[in-house]
């Protein structure tokens, strides 16, 4: 699918995401990457055989504000 040179790291690669998008949907919250993933706002993803990807966000750290 990818026709980039050199390519971009196909859908089964730990680096999927490495993968230069060809179709974006902000107002869905949804994109389309040359290997076939389909990327969402919330870091979820579905492959192209159709498993997913749970969304994986880095955790976020709270400091408390200064009293």
């Amino acid at each position: 699918m990818c026709n980039h040179s050199p390519a971009c790291p196909p859908a089964d690669d730990p680096a999927h995401d490495a993968a230069r998008l060809v179709a974006c949907h902000p107002e869905q919250g949804w994109g389309l990457l040359c290997n076939g993933v389909v990327v969402f706002d919330d870091t979820g993803e579905i492959l192209p055989d159709g498993r997913t990807v749970a969304p994986h966000r880095p955790a976020c750290h709270w400091v408390p504000a200064a009293a």
